[in-house]
């Protein structure tokens, strides 16, 4: 599965936890706080979003992009302590 992490942190020691965990689970640094994998599991993610809930605090934003999920795109915020999940459909299996 292709996993994009775009990180917004309010602090410095959220920054420096969440960006040193984000290699040991296989993902690249590709711009200032944008993070890829295409070799990440479902359950390696999940481990991830429990170690990222450790170390974050009430004002840090994460946002997970993967595909594919079941054939579609789902989007994973993480914004006052709370993860929310957005699955995108095509426009066919709307109709």
């Amino acid at each position: 599965m292709f996993v994009s992490v775009l990180c917004d942190l309010g602090s410095d020691d959220s920054r420096t936890a969440v960006y040193s965990l984000l290699p040991q689970y296989g993902f690249e640094k590709l711009q200032r706080a944008c993070f890829e994998s295409s070799s990440i599991t479902e359950k390696q993610l999940l481990a991830l979003k429990r170690d990222i809930d450790k170390v974050t605090d009430f004002y840090d934003r994460i946002r997970m992009y993967q595909y594919p999920v079941e054939g579609k795109l789902v989007i994973t915020s993480l914004k006052e302590n709370r993860w929310r999940r957005i699955v995108i459909r095509s426009a066919t299996e709307l109709s």
